[in-house]
């Protein structure tokens, strides 16, 4: 038995926690809100974020950060932008020798940095493990089959996680590629925002189709870019995940850009929610992100243009269907 601590306790960090706890792991989850702590350990249950899920009685949580980082491994699952400051709050603390296993998907505004970076940043020398695939926080905790990628660059620190995070019904699949990992996880969600629009603007299923294939084209040239491995997006964290997001209502992304495609405005449906839609935020830093790099994106700077720039969605889905014709595999 290993103890876990999980930093961020929405509907994904919540969902986690009940992950470790049924592999047999005494689990401690921080939240930043005081009713979270008090729901979890009074009642048992995360009302606010993972309504009518019955956790453990031994998932205990806390609003003291030390506390949970006082662990044999540490999962952070807290939004993207919020993942800096957590980080720099618990940089005095954490312990020597525990990995920081990262399960945000998104890249951090302003600097354009994936989550590894920023953990190097701030918790330098400490271990870094990436967790992402295609998982319905909801589905996980009604313990339905899962898998997902666990990345690291140490083998020997990825073979004891699987071994930590692993259940019969939550499968981790190892992989060396840290960086595509993550541009597959945080791409996706500005691809499923488009997918989304298609849905809402009632465009069919031929055109969703082809946007997710060319959004894959999209996460490959950004992810090689950055050094990752073409392979890579071809499975879990990558393809995986990307069909997951880009075709279920259940996904805050695809639904966001459903609700916009139906002509709702951004921020009433950011308004209406509980949760970060981290599409809404990567959208921006990815146009960035690519022109730094030399990378062409045309969907995701297209919901960039839809999402910050007050571009008219179906003058924008008419930009893309007139770009020029090209080989497929550019």
């Amino acid at each position: 038995m290993s103890k876990i601590g999980i930093i961020g306790a929405g509907a994904w960090g919540t969902a986690l926690a009940m992950v470790c706890q049924r592999a047999g792991n005494e689990v401690i989850i921080q939240a930043h809100e005081k009713e979270v702590v008090n729901s979890i350990n009074e009642i048992h249950e995360n009302i606010t974020f993972l309504k009518n899920f019955k956790l453990d009685e031994n998932i205990v949580a806390t609003s003291d950060l030390s506390k949970a980082i006082k662990s044999d491994v540490v999962l952070i699952v807290t939004p993207a932008q919020f993942l800096r400051p957590v980080c720099e709050a618990a940089s005095n603390n954490w312990p020597s020798g525990v990995p920081a296993v990262i399960c945000s998907k998104g890249i951090e505004q302003d600097s354009c940095a994936l989550m590894s970076e920023v953990v190097s940043e701030v918790l330098p020398g400490k271990p870094i493990a990436v967790v992402s695939g295609p998982a319905f926080a909801k589905e996980v905790a009604n313990n339905l089959p899962t898998a997902v990628t666990l990345a690291s660059d140490d083998e020997t620190l990825a073979k004891v996680l699987m071994e930590t995070l692993s259940t019969r019904f939550f499968r981790t699949y190892r992989s060396r590629d840290i960086i595509g990992a993550q541009i597959g996880g945080a791409v996706k969600n500005v691809l499923a925002i488009a997918c989304g629009i298609v849905e809402g603007r009632n465009l069919g299923s031929n055109a969703r189709s082809a946007l997710i294939t060319r959004g894959l084209a999209e996460i490959t040239r950004l992810g090689i870019a950055k050094g990752a491995l073409a392979e890579t997006f071809y499975g879990l964290s990558g393809l995986g995940d990307l069909t997951l997001t880009c075709n279920e209502m259940q996904s805050r992304n695809f639904s966001l850009g459903f609700a916009l495609g139906k002509g709702k405005q951004l921020q009433d449906i950011i308004e209406e929610r509980v949760s970060i839609t981290e599409g809404v935020y990567t959208a921006s830093t990815l146009t960035v992100l690519a022109r730094r790099l030399n990378v062409e994106l045309p969907i995701c700077s297209a919901v960039d243009g839809v999402l910050n720039h007050s571009k008219d969605i179906d003058s924008t889905i008419n930009a893309l269907l007139v770009r020029p014709l090209k080989l497929e595999t550019t």
